[in-house]
């Protein structure tokens, strides 16, 4: 394959890629804004709306999975790619890759760190510091943002990671920084190694950016520190909630 044939599919890739990242961002968002709202329902003793809203955080996290899978393995496509005579059946491509990323992955929806989350923000309403029914006390779950959010200071700046204005992550080793300092870094420093401590990683310019979720991430990590709310559309989705349950089932067919 030429190299302008090779530059074009990894372009095509990287486009589709980022599509499919902006709907998994979409997702957490909306995950997200129904843990608040259950918090709310739980502190008000309306279980019956919590339980419904843990159903529908399921049915979203399963969904969350296909759509990250399929952007991972959009971007995995000009790695595995083989030339030939043949027209490429890139559908099957995408598919195969799809597989062996779920394959890799052996842990149950039950188990998802996002609806671990869920479950354990509304636990705590009521019983902060105790474990969960079914788990060992010295059992640690491992929130998504504690597992997403690397450092939680940029290393050049000494800010925390929740009041940086411009927040960028390097895709190779996830670091996330202050833009400006960065790129000053990066200019000035020969060659620009990763300032966390241990980190191998060279920074370059174009690896290192604001991609689709790290500012929900960084939200996300915000509310858990302050307890503040951290959700969008609350009415909207409390009127769905209050609603019977065909209209529920409409908006998880929406999502």
């Amino acid at each position: 394959m030429s190299s302008m044939a090779a530059t074009k599919l990894v372009n095509t890739a990287e486009v589709a890629s980022s599509d499919a990242q902006t709907l998994v961002a979409d997702m957490r968002k909306a995950i997200s804004t129904m843990k608040s709202l259950a918090v709310d329902f739980e502190k008000d003793g309306k279980s019956d709306k919590v339980k419904k809203l843990e159903e529908m955080v399921l049915e979203m996290v399963a969904s969350y999975e296909d759509c990250a899978a399929m952007a991972q393995a959009i971007k995995a496509v000009p790695g595995v790619y083989q030339p030939s005579d043949q027209p490429t059946d890139f559908k099957t491509l995408i598919e195969v890759e799809v597989s062996k990323i779920k394959g890799a992955s052996s842990a149950s929806q039950q188990n998802h760190p996002l609806f671990r989350q869920f479950r354990e923000t509304v636990w705590n309403v009521h019983h902060a510091g105790q474990p969960m029914p079914g788990e060992e006390q010295e059992d640690i779950v491992m929130t998504s943002t504690q597992m997403s959010i690397l450092n939680v200071t940029c290393p050049l700046t000494g800010k925390p990671v929740i009041e940086l204005i411009d927040p960028v992550r390097c895709v190779d080793c996830k670091h996330i920084y202050e833009k400006d300092p960065l790129m000053q870094y990066i200019r000035t420093k020969k060659p620009p190694q990763c300032p966390i401590a241990g980190c191998p990683r060279v920074l370059e310019r174009g690896k290192v950016i604001c991609d689709p979720l790290l500012r929900i991430e960084i939200e996300e990590l915000r509310s858990s520190e302050t307890g503040a709310p951290n959700a969008t559309n609350i009415d909207d989705l409390t009127d769905l909630i209050d609603d019977d349950d065909e209209r529920g089932e409409g908006l998880l067919e929406g999502c």
